[in-house]
C-alpha cells in the first residue's frame, strides 16, 4: 500500500460517518448513539449487568453506568439486583424500551442501504468481505499484543 496510513484512515471517516448518519435519524427518537449500543445489547440479551454491558458494548464501566443512568431516568430500563447478589445490579428493558426495538432497528438497515448507494452486488459483497477479512486481522495483532502483556489502557490512565 503506497500511503501506509490510508485504509486506516479511510475506515475511521467511513465509521465516523456511519456514526453520524445513525445519530442523526436516532436523534429524532431521544436516543443517542451510546445509548443506542446499549438498548442493542439489551434487545439480545436482558438483565446483563453493568459489567457484561461494558465489555459487550467495548465501553469502560464508568462510561455505562452513565448511559444506563440515562436510559433509566427515560423509562427505557430498569435496574436491580439479582437473588443471590445483592451488590451487582443488572439492566431490564421496560415495555417502553423493548418497544423502541421494532422502531430503531430498521434504522441501521437505512444507514447500510445510504452506504452502499450505487454500488454494484458484487461489489458490495467484496467490500463485506475484505472488512471482515481486515477485523480478523486486527484482532489476531491485539490478542498477539496480549499476549506480550499489552493492552488498551482503560480510559482514567490515558487521561
Amino acid at each position: 500500500m503506497q500511503d501506509g496510513n490510508r485504509l486506516s484512515r479511510e475506515v475511521g471517516r467511513a465509521a465516523r460517518h456511519f456514526t453520524r448518519t445513525l445519530q442523526i435519524r436516532l436523534t429524532q427518537y431521544g436516543v443517542s448513539i451510546g445509548q443506542w449500543s446499549f438498548l442493542r445489547a439489551l434487545w439480545l440479551e436482558d438483565g446483563l449487568s453493568q459489567r457484561e454491558l461494558s465489555k459487550r458494548v467495548g465501553l469502560t464501566e464508568p462510561t455505562t453506568h452513565s448511559a444506563l443512568q440515562k436510559l433509566e431516568d427515560r423509562g427505557l430500563i430498569t435496574r436491580r439486583t439479582m437473588t443471590g447478589n445483592n451488590r451487582r445490579l443488572h439492566s431490564f428493558l421496560t415495555e417502553e424500551g423493548k418497544a423502541l426495538k421494532p422502531v430503531l432497528e430498521p434504522l441501521t438497515l437505512e444507514v447500510d442501504e445510504v452506504a452502499v448507494r450505487g454500488l454494484e452486488p458484487a461489489q458490495q459483497v467484496a467490500l463485506q468481505e475484505a472488512l471482515e477479512a481486515v477485523i480478523e486481522n486486527l484482532k489476531a495483532d491485539e490478542a498477539a499484543a496480549a499476549e506480550r502483556g499489552l493492552r488498551v489502557p482503560p480510559t482514567r490512565e490515558r487521561e
